[in-house]
């Protein structure tokens, strides 16, 4: 255990720095890693459903996961949806090409198409929405006493800081007073205990920096508790996140999507949860006034 944790900690003091490099980058330092990392995590998706005998295109869904990210950095917020749309329906017709190319009857041409795609969106199309987060003060946002990069970094630090103390809270409350436990059959060390420290913690997280930061440097005022509100939700969505992997992880019989980050498993384990609050926070600050 104390190895374990060692190799968390180890993980954490480089991987936090570089992340906060890299967010204050931007642009296409920051989609460039995104797209990596989508890669990465789109194989990983794949690698879960071949231990039940479906078999993905995985170089293709791997380089559409990328080009979800790629068309996010290309194309202005105003743009993103539509640029967002034509991709996945390109990319869904190239899926049924190669289905219809590689796969008999009889080889499970349907769940290849459906797992390819799935873990391409999963993945790609979800990190692509940190990179509009990121972008957005070239686009629309108050005159403020910091720069646009610090704006851009405090737009997409807002999910992330939410989740990572809806997880630390989670994880800590849990294994200490957890009793109840949440759903067993798919995540058995997780409990309600542990989940309500979470989004407690979302609340407050959510509330010190819409009101201390977001509101007075980049001009998205709400009140207490419209801002309560969004760490509840983007909180909840982050347990969605990991529940839903932890399912993926159950189904295939596997404890860990992957061995790239010592003591925090594959790209799947460490994003889970951000795979779902990143989205619903780009869509609640949106509806604050973001652009």
């Amino acid at each position: 255990m104390a190895s374990e944790l060692a190799k968390r900690v180890a993980v954490a003091a480089v991987g936090i720095p570089f992340a906060v490099l890299v967010i204050y980058a931007g642009g296409w330092t920051l989609a460039g890693v995104l797209a990596v990392v989508a890669a990465l995590g789109t194989i990983e998706f794949y690698r879960l459903a071949a231990h039940s005998r479906v078999f993905a295109f995985e170089v293709a869904g791997a380089a559409a996961a990328v080009m979800f990210v790629i068309t996010a950095a290309s194309a202005s917020p105003a743009l993103a949806a539509i640029r967002m749309w034509n991709t996945a329906l390109a990319v869904l017709l190239m899926f049924a090409a190669l289905a219809i190319a590689q796969r008999a009857p009889d080889e499970r041409p349907l769940g290849a198409l459906a797992v390819t795609f799935c873990g391409a969106v999963f993945v790609g199309g979800t990190l692509a929405y940190a990179v509009w987060l990121r972008g957005y003060p070239d686009n629309a946002v108050q005159q403020s006493a910091i720069s646009p990069a610090l704006q851009g970094s405090a737009l997409l630090a807002f999910p992330m800081a939410i989740t990572w103390i809806n997880d630390t809270l989670a994880y800590f409350v849990g294994r200490a007073i957890g009793r109840h436990k949440l759903i067993p059959k798919v995540s058995p060390g997780k409990t309600f205990e542990g989940a309500i420290a979470g989004l407690v913690g979302g609340v407050i997280t959510a509330w010190m920096l819409g009101a201390k930061v977001l509101g007075p440097y980049v001009g998205l005022e709400a009140s207490a508790l419209r801002w309560a509100w969004g760490g509840v939700l983007i909180a909840g969505v982050a347990q969605l996140g990991d529940l839903a992997e932890s399912l993926l992880k159950r189904e295939a019989g596997v404890k860990d999507s992957g061995r790239l980050l010592p003591g925090h498993g594959g790209v799947l384990d460490r994003f889970d949860a951000l795979f779902f609050a990143i989205p619903v926070a780009y869509w609640f600050l949106r509806s604050l006034g973001l652009g």
